[in-house]
């Protein structure tokens, strides 16, 4: 599976964030979209309007595998998709930034 390092990713890359509310509202990268994996088939629409044409989508979730189940699901569909190897975990740890909605800091659940 197509996999990046959160030290690969650079600003303005397509960022997917596939983690649960609860953990959404927390914390999440600035910019990212967010579609919970147990929505994820129902809001797929909104997937593809918001994705880059002909760019990458990078997935994360906590720690990489949810991310890497909808990684797998979006290649198939025919997606130049790639999984955050150690998800938000390591983003955080990285010193990249965690917002909750209000921009103010957040953490990763």
């Amino acid at each position: 599976m197509p996999t990046v390092q959160v030290t690969d990713l650079k600003d303005g890359d397509f960022l997917l964030d596939v983690r649960e509310d609860d953990e959404w509202r927390a914390g999440h990268a600035e910019g990212a979209l967010h579609i919970p994996i147990s929505d994820f088939v129902a809001r797929y629409g909104e997937l593809t309007e918001a994705a880059p044409q002909d760019g990458r989508v990078h997935v994360i979730c906590r720690s990489g595998g949810r991310s890497a189940q909808v990684t797998m699901y979006l290649a198939q569909q025919g997606i130049d998709a790639v999984n955050v190897d150690g998800g938000m975990q390591v983003w955080q740890a990285a010193g990249r930034p965690v917002i909750t909605d209000d921009g103010k800091p957040g953490v990763v659940l």
